[in-house]
Protein backbone atom coordinates (compact mmCIF):
# COMPACT_ATOMS: atom_id res chain seq x y z
CA UNK A 1 0.00 0.00 0.00
CA UNK A 2 1.23 3.45 -0.89
CA UNK A 3 1.83 6.13 1.69
CA UNK A 4 -0.27 9.26 1.48
CA UNK A 5 2.65 11.21 -0.01
CA UNK A 6 3.18 8.53 -2.66
CA UNK A 7 -0.52 8.68 -3.51
CA UNK A 8 -0.51 12.50 -3.63
CA UNK A 9 2.51 12.44 -5.93
CA UNK A 10 0.93 9.79 -8.17
CA UNK A 11 -2.41 11.58 -8.59
CA UNK A 12 -2.44 13.67 -11.74
CA UNK A 13 -4.97 15.06 -14.18
CA UNK A 14 -5.52 12.35 -16.80
CA UNK A 15 -6.53 13.43 -20.29
CA UNK A 16 -6.05 10.15 -22.17
CA UNK A 17 -8.29 7.25 -21.23
CA UNK A 18 -8.40 3.64 -22.35
CA UNK A 19 -11.67 2.10 -23.55
CA UNK A 20 -11.70 -0.22 -20.51
CA UNK A 21 -14.91 0.09 -18.51
CA UNK A 22 -14.63 1.07 -14.86
CA UNK A 23 -15.99 -1.54 -12.49
CA UNK A 24 -19.08 -0.27 -10.62
CA UNK A 25 -17.53 -1.34 -7.30
CA UNK A 26 -14.57 0.99 -7.92
CA UNK A 27 -16.84 3.91 -8.80
CA UNK A 28 -18.84 3.24 -5.63
CA UNK A 29 -15.65 3.21 -3.55
CA UNK A 30 -14.67 6.61 -4.97
CA UNK A 31 -18.12 7.96 -4.11
CA UNK A 32 -17.81 6.52 -0.60
CA UNK A 33 -14.45 8.24 -0.12
CA UNK A 34 -16.06 11.54 -1.15
CA UNK A 35 -19.14 10.90 1.00
CA UNK A 36 -17.05 10.62 4.17
CA UNK A 37 -15.08 13.82 3.47
CA UNK A 38 -15.23 16.48 6.17
CA UNK A 39 -17.41 19.54 5.67
CA UNK A 40 -18.18 22.70 7.62
CA UNK A 41 -20.64 21.88 10.40
CA UNK A 42 -21.03 18.47 8.73
CA UNK A 43 -23.20 20.15 6.09
CA UNK A 44 -22.25 17.66 3.33
CA UNK A 45 -23.34 20.09 0.59
CA UNK A 46 -22.91 17.76 -2.36
CA UNK A 47 -24.61 15.40 -4.72
CA UNK A 48 -22.72 13.24 -7.20
CA UNK A 49 -24.37 12.43 -10.53
CA UNK A 50 -22.59 9.50 -12.19
CA UNK A 51 -22.92 9.47 -15.97
CA UNK A 52 -21.92 6.43 -17.99
CA UNK A 53 -24.78 6.17 -20.50
CA UNK A 54 -23.00 6.89 -23.82
CA UNK A 55 -25.39 9.44 -25.36
CA UNK A 56 -25.75 11.45 -22.15
CA UNK A 57 -22.03 11.23 -21.46
CA UNK A 58 -21.35 12.52 -24.97
CA UNK A 59 -23.72 15.44 -24.55
CA UNK A 60 -22.13 16.41 -21.23
CA UNK A 61 -18.66 16.07 -22.76
CA UNK A 62 -19.73 18.45 -25.56
CA UNK A 63 -20.88 20.92 -22.89
CA UNK A 64 -17.32 20.88 -21.48
CA UNK A 65 -15.55 21.88 -24.69
CA UNK A 66 -14.21 25.41 -24.76
CA UNK A 67 -15.53 27.78 -27.42
CA UNK A 68 -13.70 27.55 -30.75
CA UNK A 69 -10.97 25.25 -29.44
CA UNK A 70 -9.90 21.75 -28.58
CA UNK A 71 -10.10 22.65 -24.90
CA UNK A 72 -11.45 19.64 -22.93
CA UNK A 73 -12.02 17.48 -26.04
CA UNK A 74 -10.65 14.51 -24.06
CA UNK A 75 -13.68 14.46 -21.72
CA UNK A 76 -15.79 12.33 -24.04
CA UNK A 77 -13.19 9.54 -24.00
CA UNK A 78 -13.53 8.93 -20.26
CA UNK A 79 -15.81 5.96 -19.48
CA UNK A 80 -17.50 7.82 -16.59
CA UNK A 81 -18.26 11.46 -15.90
CA UNK A 82 -19.21 12.68 -12.46
CA UNK A 83 -21.15 15.92 -12.13
CA UNK A 84 -20.71 17.47 -8.72
CA UNK A 85 -23.77 19.47 -7.65
CA UNK A 86 -23.58 21.91 -4.75
CA UNK A 87 -26.46 21.33 -2.36
CA UNK A 88 -27.81 23.93 0.08
CA UNK A 89 -25.97 24.44 3.32
CA UNK A 90 -27.54 24.16 6.73
CA UNK A 91 -28.84 27.34 8.33
CA UNK A 92 -25.79 27.55 10.59
CA UNK A 93 -23.44 27.27 7.59
CA UNK A 94 -25.31 29.97 5.68
CA UNK A 95 -25.13 32.34 8.63
CA UNK A 96 -21.45 31.64 9.22
CA UNK A 97 -20.66 31.97 5.52
CA UNK A 98 -22.44 35.32 5.34
CA UNK A 99 -20.76 36.66 8.49
CA UNK A 100 -17.30 35.52 7.48
CA UNK A 101 -17.77 36.04 3.71
CA UNK A 102 -16.69 32.48 3.00
CA UNK A 103 -18.14 30.03 0.50
CA UNK A 104 -18.03 26.99 2.79
CA UNK A 105 -20.00 24.72 0.43
CA UNK A 106 -17.54 25.36 -2.38
CA UNK A 107 -14.62 24.55 -0.07
CA UNK A 108 -16.40 21.42 1.15
CA UNK A 109 -17.12 20.23 -2.39
CA UNK A 110 -13.44 20.73 -3.25
CA UNK A 111 -12.41 18.52 -0.34
CA UNK A 112 -14.93 15.85 -1.35
CA UNK A 113 -13.76 16.01 -4.98
CA UNK A 114 -10.16 15.48 -3.95
CA UNK A 115 -11.16 12.54 -1.74
CA UNK A 116 -12.88 11.07 -4.82
CA UNK A 117 -9.80 11.62 -7.00
CA UNK A 118 -7.30 10.28 -4.46
CA UNK A 119 -9.40 7.13 -3.99
CA UNK A 120 -9.49 6.73 -7.76
CA UNK A 121 -5.70 7.07 -7.93
CA UNK A 122 -5.27 4.39 -5.28
CA UNK A 123 -7.42 2.07 -7.42
CA UNK A 124 -5.33 2.72 -10.54
CA UNK A 125 -7.93 5.01 -12.08
CA UNK A 126 -7.33 8.42 -13.57
CA UNK A 127 -9.36 11.57 -13.05
CA UNK A 128 -9.44 15.16 -14.19
CA UNK A 129 -11.43 17.90 -12.47
CA UNK A 130 -13.06 20.09 -15.09
CA UNK A 131 -14.22 23.57 -14.19
CA UNK A 132 -14.96 24.85 -17.70
CA UNK A 133 -18.44 23.78 -18.82
CA UNK A 134 -21.82 25.06 -19.89
CA UNK A 135 -23.57 24.87 -16.52
CA UNK A 136 -27.07 25.60 -17.78
CA UNK A 137 -26.83 22.92 -20.45
CA UNK A 138 -25.48 20.25 -18.11
CA UNK A 139 -28.17 21.00 -15.53
CA UNK A 140 -30.80 20.42 -18.22
CA UNK A 141 -29.11 17.21 -19.34
CA UNK A 142 -29.02 15.67 -15.85
CA UNK A 143 -32.37 17.06 -14.73
CA UNK A 144 -30.93 19.29 -12.01
CA UNK A 145 -33.11 22.20 -10.89
CA UNK A 146 -32.12 25.53 -12.42
CA UNK A 147 -31.52 26.87 -8.89
CA UNK A 148 -28.65 24.41 -8.26
CA UNK A 149 -24.98 25.23 -8.82
CA UNK A 150 -22.58 22.80 -10.43
CA UNK A 151 -19.10 22.78 -8.96
CA UNK A 152 -17.17 20.42 -11.23
CA UNK A 153 -17.30 17.66 -13.75
CA UNK A 154 -14.80 14.88 -13.00
CA UNK A 155 -13.70 12.53 -15.76
CA UNK A 156 -12.94 9.01 -14.54
CA UNK A 157 -11.38 6.00 -16.20
CA UNK A 158 -8.30 3.90 -16.67
CA UNK A 159 -5.42 5.93 -18.08
CA UNK A 160 -4.46 5.00 -21.63
CA UNK A 161 -1.66 2.44 -21.71
CA UNK A 162 1.66 4.24 -21.79
CA UNK A 163 0.25 7.50 -20.41
CA UNK A 164 3.41 8.73 -18.67
CA UNK A 165 3.50 9.79 -15.05
CA UNK A 166 4.40 13.45 -15.29
CA UNK A 167 6.77 15.13 -12.88
CA UNK A 168 4.86 17.61 -10.78
CA UNK A 169 5.92 21.18 -11.40
CA UNK A 170 5.23 23.19 -8.28
CA UNK A 171 6.50 26.38 -6.69
CA UNK A 172 9.29 25.85 -4.15
CA UNK A 173 8.23 25.61 -0.53
CA UNK A 174 9.74 28.97 0.41
CA UNK A 175 7.50 30.64 -2.20
CA UNK A 176 4.32 29.34 -0.56
CA UNK A 177 5.18 29.11 3.14
CA UNK A 178 5.41 31.81 5.77
CA UNK A 179 6.38 31.02 9.34
CA UNK A 180 4.74 33.27 11.93
CA UNK A 181 4.20 35.99 9.32
CA UNK A 182 3.20 36.42 5.70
Amino acid sequence: MRTFMELALARQSVRRYSDRAVEPSKVELCVEAARIAPSASNGQPWRFVLVDEPALKGAIAEACIGPGSNFNRFVGHAPVLVVLVIEPSTGLNRIGAALKRRDYPLMDVGIAAEHFCLQAAELGLGTCMIGWFDERRIKRLIGAPASKRLALVISLGYPEEGDPQRTKSRKPTDAILGRNSY
